[in-house]
């Protein structure tokens, strides 16, 4: 979508209806661009800058509301009118509700049909401004924490984001790996062109292929129109390849070939497409070990990998939690119609204490759990589920363990039943040492062990350290 001009598709399969339509809003001004399909349209977007659409609800093949599903996929924001006959207005109503901008009755009249385009064309400026003010807000504005590893994060996202450079980005499940890819397509060159994103785990190879490098219309049973692929529709912006590790190691082959090349081969088609995207990729699997194995193509990792970027998992930074629970909270208030003010003590340690195996997804869905079964303003722990508020043992992550070098206490820990120090035992010891080291101070404390005062509060509370 671009708000410079007046630019409109209409798509309807009655030739007389488009010359109509495009008579009228020609001398109004409007630069107009016809499609006779669903399908056709497709395959014309890469192509357009667009203000509006005008889509028939009904059409052979690709319906209206199939089009206008991949129009707000494809150009989120894109005010859509849908042209319905008289007798069939419920359809449209339902169309609005799956985020059609508005609807006309055939045949439409022309001053009314100049009217909605008025208002689509000031709803379409008013989004593209929007979109500028956010990206001059920064790339990295929706990112939440200030720990270190989410400030290096940031800090690639606006040193890589401005390059064509390919960028993989590393992270467990639940971590954001999509959040990072929006910014860097935000903090790039290509911030006007869409940010075309695909989840290669979501579908098998052979669809996937097709979803990736689109068909010629007879390529298989059902193909019954040309379809562009995804790397056509991302032409001139970015595509961002999900979960690139569950690839097909066939389909590699041809990821790979599209990067060296610039080129794909929609299926069914003899001659190859040119393209220019910028690619994304991102993945919870170890890549180099997936090469080790054979299930990764070594070449295909190194063009992957111009730049890694590693978002960290919740546990590596639990100095967020506070941060990440305050912006959850009011999202996901207003989400659910619940006003939320804040947690309380009890509920911000038990977070604290637990591992996040699915990371800030797995929180957001606690705490909307939280939020639905409350009925205070103020969320207790007796509101958790039973894994986060008795979580299994874990290994001290390293925000939440000492960082300094043991001390002479550290080693003379108090040894168990066994007679053999626990990793418990020397932590006490440490804390002690840091403790008397600080005369007791509990910022200087926190700042002399490399963690939080929260950690240090919780770490002090669990040993029994809380009074001097």
């Amino acid at each position: 979508m671009n708000a410079i001009g007046k630019n409109v598709l209409i798509v309807d399969d009655e030739p007389s209806l488009r010359l109509l339509i495009r008579a009228v809003l020609e001398s109004d001004g409007w630069n107009v661009h016809e499609a006779q399909s669903g399908e056709q349209a497709l395959e014309m977007l890469p192509g357009l800058t667009l203000n509006a659409a005008l889509i028939d609800m009904r059409m052979e093949g690709m319906d209206g509301m199939a089009l206008l599903k991949e129009l707000n996929t494809i150009m989120p924001g894109l005010p859509v009118i849908m042209l319905t006959a008289y007798g069939n207005v419920n359809s449209a109503v339902i169309a609005m509700k799956h985020g059609a901008f508005d609807y006309l009755t055939k045949p439409a009249d022309n001053e009314e049909l100049k009217a909605v385009l008025a208002k689509a064309l000031d709803y379409s400026r008013l989004v593209d401004e929007n979109e500028k003010l956010k990206s001059a807000a920064g790339a990295t504005e929706q990112m939440i924490g200030s720990s270190q590893g989410m400030l290096n994060v940031k800090d690639l996202i606006e040193q890589a984001g401005p390059s064509e450079a390919t960028i993989l980005v590393l992270g467990e499940s639940g971590t954001g790996k999509e959040l990072v890819a929006e910014g860097l397509h935000r903090a790039s060159q290509r911030a006007d062109k869409p940010l075309v994103k695909v989840n290669c785990a979501a579908l098998p190879a052979d669809l996937l292929e097709s979803e990736l490098f689109g068909y010629m219309k007879g390529a298989f049973t059902g193909a019954n129109a040309n379809k562009p692929g995804r790397f056509q529709l991302a032409s001139g912006g970015t595509l961002f390849l999900d979960e690139i590790g569950e690839m097909d190691p066939v389909l590699q082959a041809k990821i790979l070939r599209a990067l060296q090349e610039k080129v794909v081969e929609p299926l069914g088609s003899v001659s190859p497409v040119e393209t220019d995207v910028r690619i994304i990729a991102a993945t919870n699997r170890d890549l180099k070990k997936e090469v080790e194995k054979g299930n990764f193509r070594e070449d295909l990792y190194y063009r992957l990998s111009v730049l890694e970027i590693r978002i960290p998992p919740l546990r590596e930074r639990v100095g967020d939690l506070p941060s990440l629970v305050a912006y959850l909270l009011e999202k996901l208030g207003r989400k659910n119609n619940k006003k939320v003010r804040s947690v309380s003590p009890s509920f911000l340690d038990a977070l604290g204490r637990y591992d996040w195996p699915g990371n800030v997804r797995e929180l957001e869905n606690v705490l909307e759990r939280a939020i639905i079964l409350s009925r205070s303003e103020v969320l207790g722990p007796e509101l958790l589920p039973p894994q986060v508020i008795n979580p299994a043992p874990r290994q001290a992550s390293p925000e939440a363990a000492p960082s300094t070098q043991p001390t002479q206490q550290t080693q003379q820990a108090a040894p168990t039943a066994t007679g053999t120090p626990t990793l418990d035992d020397a932590e006490r010891q440490a804390l002690i040492a840091a403790l008397e080291a600080n005369q007791h101070h509990r910022e200087r404390t926190a700042e002399a062990l490399g963690i939080s005062r929260r950690t240090l509060q919780y770490k002090l509370k669990k040993y029994g350290l809380t009074r001097r």
